[in-house]
């Protein structure tokens, strides 16, 4: 992977950056009820607004948001995922797709209604960057969602907690607080079309040893994958 091809200051991801057709996979099979979509609407609909997705990957979450949105802009670190966003948006109007990081992001000042983080970047502690980010592109009367898997919850966050030792929830959820920021817990699933699918998805999340005892423990092509809605309004 050529670094010049990932955006200063940008925070690598062990699954979407090494394996996106995997990744592809596990967009489809997560939430298929909308659940975070609706959430995220009850609270600061995005109708004819300008919604911004930050870390958009391949782009997956795009179109949809441009359904209902008047104008979406993605934005990824990843130079190569954000070219495949671009390609799976052609067409598409009143979508672009930046290659830049959440910290530096190349929009003007009170430029967005709704911002939208799925997964990417903003982890707590250290994020402060991004945050301020936040605070100067999205205008007043705006809202900035952040949805991250809850590591205190069912055997996905054990997993997850067991990959990655050094996430302190608590650390996390402290930090949160002193932002001033709001949560609300989601009952999220994956279902998955086929059992290899779902295997595959598991071996890109964990680490191989914690990734074999997830097969081992689920069952079927469904697996519940708890989550945090994070949000704050300007």
């Amino acid at each position: 992977m050529a670094m010049s091809r990932i955006a200063k200051g940008a925070i690598p991801s062990p699954n979407i950056w090494n394996t996106p057709q995997v990744y592809e996979l596990e967009n489809r099979a997560v939430d298929p009820e909308g659940a975070a979509d609706a959430a995220m609407r009850a609270l600061r609909p995005w109708d004819g607004a300008t919604v911004l997705d930050i870390g958009c990957g391949t782009g997956y979450h795009l179109p949809a948001l441009a359904s209902e949105a008047a104008r979406v802009i993605g934005v990824e670190p990843h130079a190569d995922l954000a070219a495949l966003a671009r390609r799976r948006c052609a067409g598409l109007p009143g979508v672009t797709v930046h290659a830049a990081a959440a910290q530096d992001l190349p929009l003007p000042d009170a430029s967005v209604d709704v911002a939208v983080a799925r997964w990417a970047y903003f982890f707590g502690p250290g994020c402060e960057p991004g945050l301020r980010e936040l605070s100067r592109v999205v205008r007043r009367g705006g809202a900035a969602f952040v949805l991250d898997l809850d590591a205190t919850r069912g055997p996905f966050g054990r997993w997850f907690s067991r990959t990655v030792p050094s996430y302190s929830a608590p650390e996390v959820e402290a930090f949160w607080v002193r932002q001033g920021w709001q949560r609300r817990p989601l009952d999220l699933r994956m279902v998955f079309e086929r059992r290899a699918d779902l295997e595959a998805v598991l071996r890109i999340e964990f680490t191989p040893e914690v990734a074999e005892q997830a097969i081992a423990e689920t069952r079927g092509l469904e697996l519940a994958y708890p989550n945090v809605l994070r949000w704050r309004w300007y």
